[in-house]
């Protein structure tokens, strides 16, 4: 299979390295990279060669979220023929949440939105020095409902809501205090935290990660039940939001700023 938005390589060592590879667009993600990463991630899981998978991007960013400058119209189903759904994001972020093998974030540059949310839902987040964190959905007119849940898990909930009201960026030192990511590394040591985190986790047996992955998620709140009943309706066709992807895509404040 020839992929279109990121790369999968698998080391001797047994380590998937996942790469975000749009670097021209920041590494946001359009539906192509949702549905590539939706069925990576499930031939990962199922792979047994694969003990340790790592998320991380290529060029500037990790990933500045949803790619609203190319977002097109909603796909049409073809009379007389199937088509697969396309892959939604809160259902990306819950595979990758509930993957049955240890998973690594590497954060650098920006991680925006549902980039943010990548971050929170692996097992651990390494960021580096220069990296920043926003979850800016309301400064476009929409709250964030599909990333919500795993980063209020992942930060508390009044640490969401300093940084989901405001839409400000999150320093990695933020970032730190608040849980999003375990450790902040230079970068110039960042590959060799890497490698001895990896290192680590290769010492734990595979089947009793998938058992403790599986039941700490019993214990997580809010629960991946929540996660899934969670039906609120998509929110992107508001004025608001229309009125915010436009001033997004037109490079100028939305009517909402005060002049």
């Amino acid at each position: 299979m020839t992929l279109q938005t990121i790369s999968v390589e698998v080391s001797a060592r047994r380590i998937a390295t996942v790469t975000l590879n749009r670097p021209d667009r920041g590494n946001a993600f359009d539906q192509t990279m949702l549905d590539e990463l939706s069925e990576q991630f499930a031939a990962l899981a199922a792979d047994a060669n694969v003990r340790v998978i790592v998320l991380r991007g290529n060029g500037r960013h990790f990933c500045t979220g949803a790619d609203l400058a190319s977002r097109g119209p909603e796909p049409k189903t073809t009379t007389g023929q199937p088509v697969k759904p396309p892959a939604a994001l809160r259902d990306v972020l819950v595979t990758l949440d509930t993957l049955p093998k240890p998973t690594v974030a590497i954060v650098h540059g920006g991680a925006v939105g549902g980039g943010a949310a990548f971050a929170a839902c692996c097992d651990i987040a390494l960021a580096t020095e220069q990296a920043f964190f926003s979850i800016p959905e309301v400064r476009v007119g929409m709250a964030p409902m599909g990333v919500m849940p795993f980063l209020v898990r992942a930060m508390g909930h009044r640490g969401f809501r300093r940084y989901g009201l405001s839409g400000e960026r999150m320093t990695p030192a933020d970032a730190l205090r608040l849980g999003l990511v375990h450790q902040v590394c230079d970068v110039t040591n960042l590959e060799e935290t890497l490698a001895r985190i990896t290192d680590e986790l290769l010492h734990s047996a595979p089947d009793a990660i998938a058992d403790l992955k599986n039941a700490a998620a019993q214990f997580s709140s809010p629960t991946l039940s929540a996660i899934l009943a969670n039906h609120a309706p998509h929110n992107s066709k508001t004025p608001e939001a229309l009125e915010g992807i436009a001033s997004f895509r037109e490079k100028r404040k939305p009517s909402w700023y005060p002049k």
